[in-house]
């Protein structure tokens, strides 16, 4: 079986695929009873989102030229003449017909490579998940037990809309700490940061309004704003953040519905926003009456030199949308994030989680209320510092020794994620293929570019999840990945 999909055209990779397989199906050269290979074996083949596969099959089933059967897998059929009485009567329904497009054809590699973590012989470095080396499981089995006894057996199901009231307080006194002045009032707690910017998204876009967006840029965050209705348009994004440059111009020429600034430890560079900077996007943004949403969840993951306070630690004027999330130094599998802004904005937010959700995860929020009052976040957030700096030390000694391959590289001050940029003649897509066959996951740098017109030369490492042991061991691997996609390439 030969296929090819073609980016540079309009027709959508599944379609690709589909008909590619129905011509040989139909021509002979794929044989009656010949089985196809799985979906995830020809996503890996042809480079390209294991959904894209299923819905290319799933065209195929439709059309009666294969079927699937457990414990084998997709065989190919072609459709046999039925007598009346056996075809059941009426028409199915043709399901992809039936789902809006936007939500079908998301071909982003994204998804599956970020869940590889999960795979037990994978040693993930692509995955932004916080450690499970620090929080004692059986303190904290202890922990919940005495936080359902001590608030009785009709009070733990539900949260009010906005979040429960004395991890409010408590936050308010965590915000102090990064310089951020807040009531109660002004913050609404919600699951994570993807929640949270698919709610202000919903809250704040209409559909053609242009969101002004760093590039590279998260993957879940350009996609919320473009299921939304929203048009990006991407501002560069070096070592000191977004650069300024253009971007009184850019504002001016679009009038952006608001700004998009990921300013510490920005995913995926791991950048930090300079204060020079901080100072331009508020003055810019101020100016000419422009929101700005800021998504926060690295700054306390600073290892080395001064830390800066928030963009909103400065928004006198009230502009700023403040995202924050424990995702990275709090038990994994336990999520917790809230939004800071005007009271306006929050009950309005709080509304909207009214309509869409019967109640927010009380039990999550009353363990990080307790572990705020008790003190003892703040002495495990310095464990998550130290085992992170320990951990990013250990992969760049081993970035250090590939650059006599070409592989280069700028240490962040913080965060979890380092930017590469590969040798020359080394493209991101097949280099994660490759890797992921020898055993480790990386995250291509294309996906962070919202028009896929760039990052094909660049990757995203993590070394949040990890032991440093297995760190050790998946950059071995990389290098001689590298070294061997290098060789071929002579």
């Amino acid at each position: 079986m030969n296929l090819r999909v073609n980016h540079s055209i309009r027709t959508p990779i599944y379609r690709q695929i589909a008909t590619q397989i129905k011509n040989q199906i139909l021509s002979g050269e794929i044989a009656p009873g010949s089985t196809l290979p799985s979906e995830r074996s020809m996503a890996q083949i042809l480079g390209v989102h294991r959904n894209t596969v299923v819905r290319a099959y799933s065209d195929l089933k439709d059309q009666e030229l294969i079927d699937s059967r457990q414990g084998v897998g997709y065989v190919v059929c072609l459709p046999q003449a039925e007598s009346e009485e056996v075809r059941p009567k009426g028409k199915k329904v043709h399901w992809p017909s039936q789902i809006r497009e936007k939500y079908q054809n998301l071909e982003v590699t994204f998804d599956d490579l970020f869940q590889r973590f999960q795979e037990e012989n994978t040693v993930s470095l692509g995955s932004g998940i916080a450690t499970t080396e620090i929080y004692d499981t059986k303190k904290v089995a202890q922990d919940i037990a005495g936080l359902v006894t001590e608030e009785g057996r009709n009070q733990y199901f539900y949260s009010p809309y906005q979040g429960d009231a004395n991890l409010r307080q408590k936050l308010v006194s965590f915000l102090s700490t990064k310089g951020v002045k807040a009531t109660t009032g002004e913050i609404q707690i919600l699951t994570e940061t993807n929640q949270a910017l698919d709610f202000l998204a919903t809250l704040l876009i209409n559909p053609g309004d242009v969101i002004l967006m760093e590039e590279p840029v998260s993957p879940d965050a350009y996609r919320t704003m473009e299921l939304a209705g929203g048009r990006v348009i991407t501002v560069p994004v070096d070592m000191d953040g977004m650069q300024c440059d253009r971007l009184e111009e850019l504002i001016l020429l679009y009038q952006p519905r608001f700004l998009y600034v990921n300013s510490s430890f920005h995913d995926p560079t791991g950048a930090i926003l300079s204060m020079e900077r901080r100072k331009q996007i508020l003055a810019i943004a101020g100016k000419h009456r422009v929101a700005i949403i800021e998504e926060d969840a690295a700054s306390e993951l600073i290892y080395s030199g001064a830390k800066f306070l928030p963009l909103k630690a400065y928004d006198t004027l009230n502009n700023v949308i403040y995202i924050y999330s424990f995702s990275l130094t709090f038990m994994p599998g336990l999520s917790l994030a809230f939004v800071v802004g005007d009271k306006a904005l929050i009950r309005s937010l709080s509304y909207l989680v009214s309509v869409r959700m019967v109640a927010t995860d009380w039990l999550t929020q009353k363990l990080v209320a307790k572990y705020l009052e008790d003190g003892s976040y703040y002495q495990i957030l310095e464990q998550f510092r130290e085992n992170y700096a320990l951990k990013q030390e250990v992969m760049c000694r081993k970035l250090d020794q590939m650059k006599l391959l070409g592989v280069e590289y700028e240490r962040p001050r913080g965060g979890v994620y380092i930017w590469c940029r590969l040798p020359e003649g080394i493209d991101s897509r097949e280099l994660v293929v490759e890797a992921h066959r020898r055993g480790v996951s990386l995250l291509p740098g294309y996906v962070f570019y919202p028009m896929k017109n760039g990052g094909r030369d660049h990757i995203r490492l993590n070394y949040s999840y990890e032991s440093a042991e297995r760190i050790q061991q998946g950059m071995d691997i990389l290098k001689e990945t590298i070294r061997s996609m290098l060789v071929h390439k002579k």
